[in-house]
């Protein structure tokens, strides 16, 4: 009788193990630890991926780090990508990835001025005596303001990531997101400069989008709808809730990050509604529609920077997002 129990302990044992044994995903961020990544170390601090099945390691990017082709080589699970563009031009190449979420409903990219130097307001700005542009911004986001507003594409020069050309000059315009670079122009400039957020004046892309694979749409299903679920959890609960243990793991993969960088990044993804508005009121953080995705593709068309006829709907799915889920953790 008791090698009996012996056994049935034993192999209960086994059984509670491979019952409750994680899937390990990567995820991989397009670049250093930051709180514009916060809901994802949130996810892994509150132990939400855990709950749906997962051990996810986020593999931070930067400059040396290229995470798509690591995505594509099967090397990573997920990617964190950029804006829709990239979406779109994979379709143009016939790379079966696809969007699974957006976790900024609005793109962070602003353009800055300063104050009383007559370049107050959006239509102000075309007055600027140069726009400080970097060469994928020049070549995207402005060319929608050259051919909807009327911008002057000669008026650019190229941006090299150091405020100190936009201080010296009141009459430029550079741009930045609109969580980091107005942080930097404050702190080095001594003030606070006009914020004009593209998204606020119609540029409608989603931003900070959840990319993964077709394969792993297909023969992993359950491990998507995790991942995103809990990070949608690790938003909420990283914008309204205690995010410290979410905020000593983003220092640590990014020594160089300070607490005064982190808590201005999260003040203004709230007061900017970059992660939670509009849609995700009602349809939880992540939420995308056929219709804005559809919206800004045309836009780019318009603008001269993509070309027509793709088949944008295999550049994303809208079967893993839309759910409300986390919306019960909004405080």
């Amino acid at each position: 009788m008791k090698r009996v129990l012996l056994i049935t302990t034993a192999l209960a044992a086994v059984f509670s193990t491979q019952a409750f044994a994680l899937e390990k995903v990567t995820f991989g961020t397009n670049w250093l630890a930051q709180a514009e990544h916060g809901g994802y170390y949130q996810a892994v601090a509150d132990g939400s991926y855990e709950e749906c099945g997962l051990e996810v390691e986020i593999m931070p990017g930067g400059p040396q780090v290229s995470g798509r082709p690591l995505m594509l080589a099967g090397k990573i699970d997920f990617y964190m990508g950029g804006n829709m563009l990239q979406a779109f031009s994979a379709v143009e190449q016939d790379i079966p990835l696809k969007v699974v979420a957006a976790h900024f409903q609005k793109e962070p990219q602003v353009l800055m001025s300063h104050p009383g130097e007559g370049l107050d307001t959006w239509e102000e700005l075309k007055n600027a005596e140069q726009f400080i542009l970097g060469d994928e911004g020049f070549q995207t986001f402005y060319q929608w303001m050259v051919k909807d507003f009327g911008f002057d594409e000669s008026k650019r020069i190229p941006y090299t990531f150091n405020p100190a050309p936009f201080i010296a000059n009141p009459k430029s315009v550079q741009q930045g997101y609109i969580t980091s670079e107005p942080f930097a122009v404050e702190r080095e400039g001594g003030f606070v400069p006009n914020l004009f957020l593209l998204a606020d004046f119609g540029f409608s892309t989603y931003s900070t989008t959840v990319e993964t694979m077709q394969a792993t749409i297909d023969e992993r299903p359950e491990v998507v709808q995790c991942f995103i679920d809990a990070s949608s959890k690790g938003w909420y609960n990283y914008l309204y809730g205690d995010n410290a243990a979410a905020n000593e793991m983003i220092k640590k993969d990014n020594p160089d990050m300070t607490d005064e960088q982190i808590a201005f990044s999260i003040e203004k993804l709230k007061e900017y509604g970059i992660v939670d508005s509009g849609d995700t009121e009602e349809m939880g953080i992540g939420a995308m529609t056929a219709e804005r995705i559809a919206d800004f593709y045309q836009k780019m068309v318009d603008s001269g920077v993509m070309d027509a006829g793709i088949d944008i709907e295999k550049s994303y799915t809208l079967e893993f997002v839309n759910k409300g889920v986390g919306l019960d953790l909004k405080k």
